[in-house]
């Protein structure tokens, strides 16, 4: 049974949010994540699931609300607000009130279009809560176009179909499901907690709901024994699901996650950028039959343009791949560090005198070579994590 914190600790926002609810309002409905078992996910560290008292939430939303209507009564007529006008409506607040007014502030700023149902899997409280919840969103905002949340795929499947067209009719429109893996083999390696199975059962139920559908995808997480089997089960998944978005999250190993120990004895062995990219090149090479758009919409993906929609732009894709697969070691390495350090995006980047004169400076004055640049790349990964 889940946890009820029944403490009302004032307005809260958890921890994490996906790359594209960035500029969304986040509403925290649970805390933390229900299973936290994965061997590669550090994010909760060893902090305990529970589920917010319905009150709270509401409180929540209606502390936000409130302030926005008090931000657009201090608007000018082009919506601006002067930092003069913030500052007196910050020392007008009542104690424990900020937290709410700077998330309305950031939110307002970011045009309020959109918003985030926190934690890691908040499907799993009762259906007919996260309606009311919903509703409630809606009725104080009722401009909002976009209302998403995580949810794990052993949740999903468990919801009956008519509780998820209700949850769908009251407003949740996206649900971003981390599948991370196709592979049986790999997602029990990981303690991934679900199976492929389930994993096609819950996305397929998402889809029949009417909401759209994120899959994340993580290369790599098979190591290098499984990368191939890693790729192609993958991608048979994702051809089941035929999910709206496909969203590619490479492998990083910090040291605060369970993989690590096993990374640092050997006992796994961690796929370099160069196996990572064969591994995305033969994962989209099996896509077929979808109408996918896949997205490279964070900072650990090699590739910031190696984006399209299934099945007009998969050629241009893998071609971004073969390309880069096809570079000397030298010209490889220049890529992968100036990818790392912010210099390149994309491949093109590469033509810039500029760029490259920066990168090859940095490489000489670091002694980077193709044989220790995997090694020093590893460790920039983990400062984005």
């Amino acid at each position: 049974m889940n946890k009820i914190d029944k403490t009302y600790q004032g307005f809260e926002q958890g921890p994490i949010r996906p790359p594209s609810e960035a500029y969304s309002l986040l509403i925290r409905v649970t805390r933390n994540c229900p299973w936290n078992r994965c061997t590669f996910c550090g994010t909760y560290g060893d902090a305990k699931f529970s589920v917010r008292p319905m009150e709270d939430v509401i409180k929540d939303i209606d502390s936000v609300c409130r302030h926005v209507e008090n931000l657009k009564s201090i608007a000018d007529l082009t919506g601006r607000i002067s930092q003069a006008d913030l500052r007196v409506a910050l020392n007008n607040l009542g104690q424990g009130e900020q937290d709410a007014f700077y998330a309305a502030v950031n939110w307002y700023a970011c045009g309020m279009e959109s918003v985030f149902i926190q934690d890691a899997n908040s499907l799993i409280i009762k259906p007919a809560n996260l309606v009311e919840i919903l509703l409630k969103i809606k009725k104080c905002f009722p401009w909002v176009e976009r209302i998403t949340s995580y949810a794990r795929s052993h949740t999903i499947a468990r919801i009956k179909d008519n509780d998820l067209k209700s949850i769908k009719m009251a407003g949740l429109n996206r649900i971003h499901i981390g599948l991370e893996s196709g592979s049986d083999l790999v997602l029990g390696m990981v303690k991934k907690g679900v199976n492929k199975e389930t994993h096609i059962k819950a996305g397929l139920k998402v889809k029949k709901a009417g909401m759209e559908l994120s899959e994340y995808v993580m290369p790599g997480l098979g190591g290098k024994k499984y990368s191939q089997i890693n790729a192609i089960e993958t991608a048979d998944a994702i051809n089941r699901i035929n999910p709206d978005f496909i969203r590619l999250r490479p492998l990083a190993i910090p040291h605060n996650i369970e993989l690590y120990s096993d990374y640092k004895s050997g006992r796994f062995e961690k796929a370099d950028d160069i196996m990572v990219a064969e591994e995305i090149l033969l994962f989209i090479e099996n896509l077929n039959g979808i109408t996918s758009v896949l997205k490279s919409d964070h900072i650990l993906n090699l590739f910031d343009d190696l984006e399209g929609k299934f099945p007009d732009d998969k050629d241009r894709m893998l071609e971004i791949l073969r390309t880069f697969l096809d570079m000397d070691q030298q010209r490889r390495c220049y890529y992968m560090v100036g990818r790392r350090m912010g210099i390149f995006n994309r491949l093109s980047d590469m033509e810039s005198p500029h760029k490259m004169a920066r990168v090859e400076q940095i490489c000489q004055e670091n002694s980077i070579t193709p044989d220790n640049v995997n090694q020093i790349i590893d460790e920039a990964m983990k400062r984005f994590i």
